[in-house]
């Protein structure tokens, strides 16, 4: 049985732990919709339509990463682990695409409630409010989940220290070339 003490620390460390990947995916998300945002305020600029809605990109980055954050606690996507990454990337992408579009779904609706709207008229507004806009936002959606699943499961694969290793350090040389492997980035085996 574990003392008051280290039960501290492990909740502690958890916490802690927590904190950072929500940090993490809030900024990768952030990154992302504040692109788009830019990219449709842009077009939208340029039929002389002010639109500014980098606001609602750090909300909405905060609300989708801590979805994303319920998402891993009931380990959304951990089904095809054991196959080759892509197909586990993959997987678990979509599998996130879900559960962010149904979240996102409960959220309208409860918006829509809270200022006297009927859920049918909330719910229509999901994506955008067309059929067109809902499978472009799902589908640019797919697109930011699938780079983010995929440094997820190499630094699974390879070790997250040593992703970011190979993501940030110098590449050394090798016998008069650049490091070309992930093999020379990792230490060497014991």
């Amino acid at each position: 049985m574990k003392s008051d003490g280290s039960a501290k620390v492990l909740i502690g460390t958890r916490v802690k732990d927590e904190l950072r990947e929500f940090v993490v995916i809030a900024a990768y998300l952030f990154i992302c919709f504040t692109a788009l945002a830019y990219l449709k305020a842009s077009i939208l600029r340029a039929h002389g339509i002010e639109f500014a809605p980098f606001a609602f990109a750090a909300i909405k980055a905060l609300i989708c990463a801590k979805f994303v954050s319920v998402g891993r606690i009931f380990q959304v996507g951990e089904r095809f682990k054991s196959l080759p990454l892509i197909w586990s990337i993959l997987y678990k992408s979509l599998s996130f695409l879900a559960l962010l579009l149904v979240l996102n779904a409960v959220e309208e609706v409860i918006v829509g409630l809270i200022h006297s709207r009927r859920v049918i008229d909330s719910l229509s507004e999901v994506g955008g409010g067309t059929l067109d806009q809902l499978v472009a936002t799902s589908v640019v959606g797919l697109l930011i989940l699938i780079p983010f699943f995929a440094f997820r499961a190499l630094g699974e694969a390879v070790g997250e220290r040593n992703l970011v290793r190979i993501f940030l350090e110098q590449r050394r040389k090798t016998q008069g070339r650049t490091a070309s492997s992930t093999m020379d980035y990792l230490p060497p085996s014991p």
